[in-house]
């Protein structure tokens, strides 16, 4: 069996940023972009999907008329290589909204929920990658055996472009930066 059985043959060669704007909707779907290599994530759980949109429900809520909060969407975090993410949460300017492609400078935070196989690229790549972009805030949540998850939160140091740890939550998320938030994570 060759990869081009198991896989097209755009996944295994590095595309530019134009070919990927040139897709669709349904195309980019499920996938991110690394170094031009296209990456296939799995679908993600019920639980994770939920958890996501509560999320993004109560930061939208939280937000106010300047920022949105959505899930699952594309964020050009550089153009060439052309590297794409596609959090599970985002807060970005609700002036942008109809700007494609979504830019770092426009995302607040960024939000990925930890799921099997993807706990790697969570914990150490994506973080790396967002501070080096300069998204201000990243949240991780993993989903505990408890059933209730674990939010820890990450502040950008825009000196180093890294991110100092912040608090950890279970229970009841609880946060004043970027905006007052106070959300029941026993809900899930």
């Amino acid at each position: 069996m060759t990869a081009e059985m198991v896989a097209p043959a755009w996944m295994h060669e590095q595309i530019t940023a134009e070919q990927y704007d040139s897709w669709s909707d349904e195309q980019c779907a499920g996938i991110e972009v690394v170094d031009g290599m296209v990456v296939v994530s799995p679908s993600a759980s019920k639980r994770h999907n939920r958890l996501a949109r509560l999320l993004a429900n109560a930061l939208d809520a939280a937000a106010g008329p300047e920022w949105n909060a959505d899930t699952d969407f594309d964020v050009r975090l550089q153009d060439v290589p052309l590297t794409n993410r596609r959090p599970d949460v985002i807060v970005y300017r609700a002036d942008t909204i109809d700007v494609t492609p979504t830019r770092p400078e426009d995302v607040l935070l960024v939000a990925e929920v930890v799921s099997p196989g993807s706990e790697t690229t969570d914990r150490i790549v994506k973080v790396d990658q967002y501070a080096k972009a300069g998204i201000a805030f990243y949240w991780r949540i993993e989903q505990a055996a408890t059933g209730v998850p674990l939010v820890y939160t990450y502040v950008l140091d825009p000196a180093t472009k890294t991110y100092r740890d912040g608090d950890v939550f279970t229970g009841v998320l609880k946060v004043a930066a970027p905006f007052p938030v106070e959300i029941d994570l026993g809900q899930i």
